[in-house]
């Protein structure tokens, strides 16, 4: 039966590719909508149980009524039948309700609901463009993900048995002592209207408190995660103070808002027992007055005081679960901020995937900004024909990376366009362009995965031989085999830590390289790829990747000029716009910015800028 009720939700199942809504409710149905006969069959077997319940106090005011008889023994045979079936209700009807509610809250909802929402939140989060991920902190997004689900589901799980239990226990209650005396549901109907009213108070108060604490939560969460991620510089520069400093601040932030929320519970608690207490009294005065004039029954107070107490023990626990649900309620809305986020860079409908069959790349009056003022690229023209291999020179800020970025559809350009054999990149799926495109970056971060792993990144389907080969072309083979991880795993199947920590940057930049060279796409992006690695190593890659770059339309960034001095063109930008474009000897020949660049660098000494002087020449 477990097993059964396990696979009612299958949390990974595929869904529509809808953004989740970006209303607390809407957000909520979105998620529920998806599983409704669980909660359908949570919704009967939790009524069943409060109709259970209220059962017990009516077999008490009986058990009294029996127990008052002059004949005790005619009184126990004539009220046999009753007595057995409140003994079936008691120890097998409730028993089996509680059984099934219990069941399908705790083997259903709880794990199928939950793997449902982390999934599609995940699924959705992992296709926003790169600048969202550039705007927040990975740990803060992770944990907003991760957390949601389990709020979500709390929150609704809770609510529903806490507005069902409660509504079930007073209308019953009602109807049950309406029919001893209409005056004994005075105190009742007075509790129920003074509960709108507090709820209506509470509610909105305690679920903006709830978010508050949730946000702050969220932003401890995500600074403590940069400390850890950033470990190596904070010791590299014994900075532990200002680091305690930093996370200090909004852990006593955080504590503020949980206390302002904690102030608010206690008084939503305090004024709810206070409430419950007088309709116990209440109820209790007025069912003793009416006892005395002889118009109900002992067996009927006995009936109405413990339905009357039911009522108060469950508010009693909707007051213990509500601080519990306010507080999943703003921990969803934290959550929403990361997940309800429409994507920004979306293939079109139409999109077709890329086809590439000669590798020309065109920039068209391309101009870009990221939103400022100033644009990082003015209006580019720039022809790259298949199979031409060209550089990007510049300083720092010039724009080349933007350059790159742009082709990727990492974002789209403000003005102009960008061609792939004739096809606009904004007119193709983005998938289909990144896989016709091999790149290796100066900043490689590796998954924590095995080595085996990090280079079939570049083609899933690569067997082993093709990934070995491809190491020994990256000069990474004779590194790796060598490797052992912390679970004494080695060579290919060792992993290689979080960004790939456990290697060196060179290492590293050999891993990504390989990982390029198994993808083979006929477009190669080279930025920086031979950064981090030393002369000789470099050397030798050089080589390779001459052989690599072969029928390959190539386009490679390198602040040091020698890198790139023997691509077939060089294009020179500055300030966002093209200014030289040539061979190396050409732009020599020139003296214009180039040759200014290569005479810094060759003079052996580097210059944070380039004099107008010669930038204007």
């Amino acid at each position: 039966m477990f097993r059964f009720l396990e696979s009612l939700i299958h949390g990974t199942r595929s869904h529509a590719a809808a953004t989740p809504p970006g209303s607390l409710m809407t957000f909520y149905w979105h998620f529920i909508r998806q599983t409704p006969a669980p909660y359908a069959a949570m919704v009967a077997t939790s009524l069943c149980v409060a109709m259970a319940d209220m059962s017990i106090p009516v077999f008490i005011g009986k058990l009294v009524a029996l127990m008052a008889a002059a004949d005790r023994a005619a009184a126990l045979s004539s009220h046999a039948t009753m007595l057995a079936a409140m003994l079936l209700v008691v120890l097998v009807v409730r028993p089996m309700l509680q059984f099934a509610d219990i069941a399908i809250r705790h083997n259903a909802l709880m794990p199928g609901t939950t793997s449902l929402v982390r999934w599609q939140s995940h699924w959705h989060v992992v296709r926003q463009s790169w600048p969202f991920f550039q705007k927040d902190f990975a740990g803060r997004i992770a944990n907003r993900v991760m957390q949601t689900a389990q709020a979500l589901r709390d929150s609704v799980m809770a609510s529903i048995r806490a507005g069902l239990y409660l509504s079930t226990y007073g209308i019953l209650t009602l109807i049950l002592i309406s029919r001893f005396d209409w005056r004994l549901t005075l105190p009742v109907i007075l509790w129920l209207a003074s509960y709108a009213v507090f709820l209506r108070f509470f509610v909105p108060r305690l679920r903006e408190l709830a978010k508050q604490s949730s946000d702050m939560r969220s932003l401890v969460m995500a600074r403590v995660v940069d400390s850890y991620t950033n470990i190596l510089t904070v010791k590299l520069f014994s900075r532990l103070a200002d680091e305690d400093a930093y996370v200090r601040q909004v852990v006593d932030e955080h504590q503020d808002a949980i206390s302002k929320h904690m102030r608010m519970t206690s008084r939503f608690m305090i004024t709810l027992q206070s409430m419950n207490a007088l309709l116990l009294v209440s109820t209790s005065l007025i069912g003793l007055m009416l006892w005395a004039r002889g118009i109900i029954g002992a067996s009927q107070v006995a009936t109405s005081l413990p339905l009357v107490w039911q009522i108060t023990n469950m508010a009693g626990w909707v007051s213990f679960e509500v601080a519990g649900i306010f507080e999943n309620v703003g921990v969803v809305q934290d959550g929403m901020e990361s997940i309800s986020v429409p994507h920004t860079l979306i293939d079109e409908k139409d999109a077709q995937p890329l086809k590439v069959t000669q590798g020309e790349i065109r920039f068209e009056e391309v101009s870009f900004s990221y939103g400022a003022n100033k644009p990082v690229l003015d209006r580019i023209d720039l022809v790259v024909h298949p199979g031409e291999r060209i550089g990007l020179v510049g300083r720092s800020g010039a724009g080349k990376s933007t350059l790159v970025n742009l082709l990727l559809r990492f974002y789209d350009a403000e003005s102009g366009r960008i061609t792939v054999d004739g096809q606009d990149i904004r007119h193709v799926t983005q998938e289909s362009l990144r896989t016709q495109i091999g790149l290796v970056t100066q900043d490689t971060s590796l998954l924590h995965r095995s080595l085996a792993d990090n280079i079939r990144y570049g083609r899933q389907q690569a067997t082993q031989l093709e990934i070995e080969e491809a190491a020994k072309k990256a000069h990474a083979h004779e590194f790796i085999i060598g490797l052992k991880d912390w679970e004494e795993r080695t060579g290919y199947q060792a992993h290689v830590g979080e960004r790939g920590v456990k290697l060196s940057g060179g290492q590293r930049q050999r891993v990504a390289i390989a990982r390029v060279i198994l993808k083979n796409a006929p477009i190669l992006l080279l930025d920086e790829a031979t950064s981090a690695l030393d002369s000789e190593i470099e050397a030798s890659i050089q080589e390779q990747l001459v052989g690599l770059m072969q029928g390959k339309t190539v386009i490679a960034i390198a602040h040091r000029l020698s890198t790139i001095a023997r691509m077939d063109r060089l294009i020179v930008i500055d300030h966002g716009r093209i200014v030289e474009q040539g061979s190396h000897g050409e732009l020599l020949e020139r003296n214009g910015l180039y040759a200014a660049l290569w005479q810094h660098q060759s003079g052996g000494f580097l210059a944070e800028d380039i004099p107008d002087e010669i930038r204007a020449a």
